[in-house]
């Protein structure tokens, strides 16, 4: 796996590009200098997160012939404060699922990417506790 990044402006935006030719941009807080014209790092290491349990929940209920009409992930996380570095310590997953889906079905699909197939919970998992929580057609 190899990543480039490019730094497109004088301040903190830069573009991060994989092999396959697929990037995205980050860029720092205003209060660094930055001009908030991307993510920052941080937010993308939660938006990781929920892709990569998104990928595990989502092919397990697929397996398991559940029909997932719709699907929003929410991360909330809470990082240490005047620490440098701030690692998280706390972050929340909120699954929101929209179908005919069996409850059991998808408690054991979020078990299972918690527990065994996310590589980026099991990151996390060092310094942050990592709950989550799912309603299925907004129940």
């Amino acid at each position: 796996m190899k990543i480039n990044l490019k730094r497109i402006n004088e301040n903190f935006l830069m573009e991060a590009t994989n092999e396959d030719g697929n990037s995205i941009r980050m860029d720092g807080s205003e209060s660094i200098g930055g001009e908030n014209l991307a993510a920052r790092p941080m937010q993308v290491v939660l938006m990781a997160l929920a892709g990569c349990t998104s990928i595990d929940v989502l092919s397990i209920l697929r397996k398991m012939k559940q029909d997932v009409v719709d699907y929003d992930v929410e991360v909330t996380a809470e990082r240490e404060e005047g620490k440098v570095p701030s690692l998280f310590t706390n972050i929340h997953i909120k699954y929101l699922l929209q179908g005919e889906l069996d409850n059991e079905k998808v408690e054991k699909a979020i078990t299972l990417s918690a527990e065994k197939y996310c590589s980026v919970t099991k990151l996390l998992e060092k310094t942050a506790k990592i709950t989550w929580s799912f309603s299925i057609n907004g129940e």
